[in-house]
């Protein structure tokens, strides 16, 4: 039997709107490079065949084989200070110079100054360090030292949660496209609960003012009843985008606390200012046990991920619980403690605060009479509008959805199409108002002109 799948972490490569894309607007410098990936890489949901080509990438922009530019609005979420940041190239050509590449057994300055700037940007007691090449080892990382540390194995996460696409990671993960049909079986100990979800309540509540957080006792009902959960592992904001209710995770740490499990923090897409703050959680004044970071750490142009951990969680050391070819990489390791010291310098942290402020404003101002728009969310830089067929039964407008999405595409904007109906915009912070606008205007006129 085949399931038709509602991809949460984008849009179908396989639909008939994105045929209909190909054949209408790709160019003929772009065709032939589009054919040569769909004959050399393998097919996968949400990769190859892909939407376009990309020829060059700045700032905010990324521009196809025959010129086409585009605001890019998603970036897979690498892109907090731009594509090319030239302070970035200096500094990664400067380190190509001086020290190119040490094995893992060796130690080098870049990357035990990148530990140490990570420790100090981080709250509490979180300061000790493994790198990895990828977020979902960085999760995997993260799991290992809740394993070691506590003397469990099980896990609660939630369901359409996205945790990388490894066999731990995907099994922490929530997402069908990840772990469902050829995933499987899947690690063992790895249970699930609905997430927060306060415009489609899984629980079906109104709203968080009665609800009594029916979602942050049921991770507490879970931790009692299994006894003997190592962590519960999370993003602090979905990248859906979905913010928590009010008292949520001051909840969920404090029922952690008590059952003896750890909190593993997701930060891979919301952190190093995405969402007004440095990390998401601090919005929610808590502090996890761990937290993972990755995508923008190397800048939008070289991957590096980190797991950070509270300093009495070093208890791996007869294991080896990273150790990857890449962990102390210098170069790497040169370009997220650039990237860092781009994003401090620049204030982009409080410029995602400010920006974010506005655009939900502009929305919300904008879309409010709008019957096919259901809810405007998000923080700082990443935000969201769901498009409902009924707005009062709250109907999913999967359809004209990617009709809107291909809209703007046309009009020269990129983001993509999270739980099949919401428009997921996440810019780069270095963004100029005006651009912003302009896409917000983009955004808004798509979806009138859908009505």
């Amino acid at each position: 039997m085949t399931t038709k799948i509602v991809h949460t972490e984008g849009e179908s490569n396989t639909s008939e709107a994105r045929r209909a894309w190909l054949k209408k607007s790709i160019g003929p410098k772009s065709e032939p490079l589009l054919k040569r990936d769909a004959a050399a890489f393998m097919h996968q949901s949400l990769s190859s065949p892909c939407v376009s080509t990309i020829a060059k990438a700045d700032g905010i922009w990324i521009e196809d084989m025959d010129g086409r530019k585009y605001m890019d609005f998603h970036g897979n979420s690498v892109h907090h200070i731009g594509y090319g940041h030239p302070k970035l190239i200096a500094a990664i050509k400067a380190q190509l110079d001086d020290l190119p590449f040490a094995p893992r057994r060796f130690t080098n300055d870049p990357a035990v100054e990148l530990a140490e700037k990570l420790a100090a940007i981080a709250p509490g007691d979180l300061g000790k360090v493994l790198f990895t090449t990828g977020g979902s080892d960085a999760n995997e990382v993260a799991l290992k030292i809740a394993r070691a540390a506590t003397g469990r194995f099980k896990t609660i996460s939630f369901w359409d949660a996205f945790h990388g696409a490894g066999m731990g990671a995907a099994s922490v993960g929530g997402e069908a496209t990840f772990r469902s049909h050829i995933a499987g079986p899947l690690l063992s100990g790895t249970e699930h609960v609905a997430p927060f979800a306060c415009y489609r309540c899984p629980y079906n509540h109104e709203s968080p003012d009665t609800c009594g957080l029916a979602c942050a006792k049921m991770v507490e009902y879970v931790l009692e009843r299994e006894g003997d959960v190592a962590a519960v592992i999370a993003e602090p904001m979905r990248a859906v985008p979905y913010v928590p209710p009010p008292g949520f995770w001051k909840s969920v740490r404090e029922a952690c606390n008590r059952h003896g499990a750890l909190l593993i923090m997701d930060e891979i897409p919301t952190g190093l200012g995405k969402t007004g703050k440095m990390f998401a959680f601090e919005h929610d004044e808590i502090i996890p046990d761990i937290v993972t970071m990755g995508k923008a750490l190397g800048g939008g142009i070289l991957p590096i991920a980190a797991c950070v951990a509270r300093k009495e969680l070093d208890v791996s050391g007869d294991f080896a619980i990273g150790h990857y070819t890449h962990e102390k990489n210098p170069v790497t390791s040169r370009a997220a403690l650039t990237t860092i010291e781009i994003i401090e310098e620049e204030g982009l942290v409080e410029r995602s605060a400010e920006l974010g402020t506005h655009a939900m404003q502009v929305l919300g101002d904008r879309l409010q009479d709008v019957p096919t728009v259901g809810d405007i969310r998000g923080r700082g830089l990443m935000f969201g509008v769901e498009i409902v067929e009924d707005r009062a039964l709250k109907t999913p407008g999967n359809a004209r959805a990617e009709r809107i999405y291909y809209a703007c595409l046309e009009a020269g904007l990129s983001y993509k199409i999270s739980q099949g109906c919401v428009l997921t915009l996440s810019p780069p912070l270095t963004i100029a108002r005006d651009d912003l606008d302009r896409a917000l205007d983009i955004v808004v006129t798509a979806i009138k002109d859908t009505v």
